[in-house]
């Protein structure tokens, strides 16, 4: 079952975090920037936060799934893994009775790839199976931000919206508690036992579900474990004799033996996700805040890890290691990658089985593994642990009754846990129509593929999990990766806080993107980066300090 399936941590979404490096610069050290409001009531401040007392009597009562145990257990804030095949004739009932009364509900969502059409057998067969009738409004994953911004600002929402972490900037944060409803009268407590799936959802991923002082969201769950992988070529490793480098300064020198122009092999992309890991720098957004020993609040470019990263990769383009095409920032690193032309890369956690899966045939000898992050001296490096939630679905206020209920009805649906039939048909649709069963595992055809896309994933997931049962070695070796780096997780002081910062620091951080793509290729010098951190400092980054410190003195250090 679902050999296709990731992390819920990084599920459909993850698509998208490759469309933003900003975003995937986040995400390396452990986690995307929320900034959601919380905090307040609804006439009240949206900024701030929830946390404590006041957020454990909004949660829905946590029931455990009981439906399949994983053959790798989660550990050190991994996703579970599923190793072994499933009985897709014995798969279990998570959604015993239909829970949607057939009322017509409209839903927008971001969208990677081709939108089916809407009267496809995908969405005819999920509607029949949840007692749904769904209207989708699928948008542009790339530019959904926009189309999110243009639509909270109209007076026209569909009963039912995705928002995604990475899209809660400025007014769209703001506009979060004043158009979604609270969720609380048919989730608190008891009450979200009509829904066991999503009962099963853990209780620090709805935590992250509250908005303005009330819980609107309901969560895709987060794994805390790492997102991003140093990926690198085994095949050719173990080839060429090659040993994994435990240190930046060995890296450097095994690029600079593998880099051949002549060959066309250079010895990696931009490795500036991964440097962040290396050097133990904090993720960006609310994340990169944290109260110190001597008990001072500062933010992640404060420090001279940050500097020493980017340095770093610095002096890997000047080397001439790094591909041309990704010093010009242009094409697929993937696919230079698979053609051999660079050995190592940045990537998301999808990218082990998508890549294995891809090359089986066309290539058999290839071997992608996931590099463990290393300390820049050699030593143990210092990452930081990830949100556990980072989208969510939300209904607009104003919903009737059965909206509300259809909406939920939906979400439970989608939330259905690994071993399930619930499960199989979000993942895969339709036996004979958008797959087939080869050797006990379910294979995608042309229409499955087009059609069994990320629309109903991202309603509501359960507690992350791998399971590729075509190539159970990969889900085995995704989890033990992230166990191990697990290990060496580290919680900022707003870890487990949904933040909204106030708007008029909305833009404060958003030049050092650019600013570090272009250092890094040595388009800037050191003094410009230097002089935009003081600029950050004195046009806002110091009265932010205040502001979160003032937060975190009201409701208590996350770590």
């Amino acid at each position: 079952m679902t050999p296709n399936a990731t992390s819920t941590s990084s599920g459909p979404s993850r698509r998208s975090f490759l469309a933003s490096t900003a975003v995937a610069t986040a995400a390396v050290a452990g986690g995307m920037p929320l900034l959601t409001g919380c905090g307040g009531s609804d006439s009240g401040s949206r900024e701030g936060t929830t946390s404590g007392k006041d957020a454990d009597k909004l949660l829905p009562t946590h029931v455990a799934s009981t439906f399949a145990r994983p053959d790798v257990p989660s550990k050190n804030g991994s996703a579970a893994g599923y190793t072994g095949k499933v009985d897709l004739a014995a798969l279990a009932t998570s959604v015993p009775d239909k829970l949607g009364t057939g009322a017509p509900l409209k839903i927008m969502s971001p969208l990677w790839g081709t939108p089916p059409k809407p009267d496809c057998p995908y969405y005819k067969a999920l509607d029949a199976a949840a007692g749904t009738k769904i209207t989708w409004q699928n948008q542009d994953g790339y530019t959904y931000g926009e189309k999110l911004g243009a639509v909270l600002a109209s007076s026209s929402i569909p009963d039912m919206v995705v928002v995604p972490s990475w899209e809660l900037v400025g007014k769209i944060a703001n506009a979060v508690t004043a158009k979604f409803m609270d969720l609380g009268p048919y989730l608190a407590g008891d009450k979200v036992k009509k829904y066991p799936n999503l009962a099963a959802i853990p209780s620090d991923s709805w935590r992250m579900s509250i908005f303005g002082g009330a819980l609107r969201g309901i969560p895709i769950p987060g794994a805390a474990a790492p997102g991003i992988v140093p990926y690198y070529r085994k095949d050719i490793f173990d080839k060429e004799g090659y040993a994994v480098p435990k240190s930046a300064d060995e890296f450097l020198s095994w690029a600079k033996e593998a880099t051949s122009a002549k060959a066309k092999v250079w010895a990696c992309g931009d490795m500036r996700w991964s440097s962040a890991g290396f050097f133990s720098v904090r993720p960006a957004g609310s994340l990169g805040w944290n109260i110190e020993d001597d008990g001072k609040v500062t933010y992640r470019i404060e420090h001279p890890e940050y500097l020493e990263s980017l340095e770093w990769v610095r002096k890997l383009f000047a080397a001439g290691v790094v591909h041309p095409d990704d010093k010009a920032n242009t094409g697929d690193q993937t696919q230079r990658f698979t053609a051999g032309q660079i050995l190592v890369f940045n990537g998301d956690m999808s990218a082990w089985y998508g890549k294995t899966a891809e090359q089986a045939q066309s290539n058999p000898e290839f071997r992608i593994e996931g590099m463990d992050y290393f300390g820049a001296d050699g030593g143990k490096p210092t990452l930081y642990a990830g949100q556990p939630a980072g989208t969510w679905s939300m209904i607009r206020k104003g919903a009737s009754k059965e909206t509300i209920e259809n909406a939920l009805a939906a979400a439970n649906f989608a939330a259905a846990p690994y071993g399930t039939k619930e499960r199989m048909f979000v993942e895969y649709g339709v036996e004979g129509t958008h797959y087939t069963v080869n050797s006990g595992v379910p294979v995608k055809n042309d229409r499955g593929i087009q059609e069994v896309n990320n629309a109903w994933g991202m309603l509501a997931a359960p507690a992350p999990y791998l399971a590729h049962p075509d190539f159970p070695d990969i889900a085995r070796k995704q989890v033990e990766w992230q166990q191990r780096q697990g290990a060496l997780l580290k919680k900022t002081s707003t870890y487990g806080m949904n933040i909204v910062e106030p708007s008029r620091y909305a833009t404060l951080s958003s030049q050092f993107e650019q600013l570090e793509i272009d250092f890094v290729r040595g388009n800037k010098k050191l003094s410009d980066v230097q002089q935009a951190i003081s600029t950050w400092k004195s046009s806002g980054g110091d009265k932010l300090r205040d502001w979160y410190k003032q937060l975190l003195d009201k409701n208590g250090s996350g770590n």
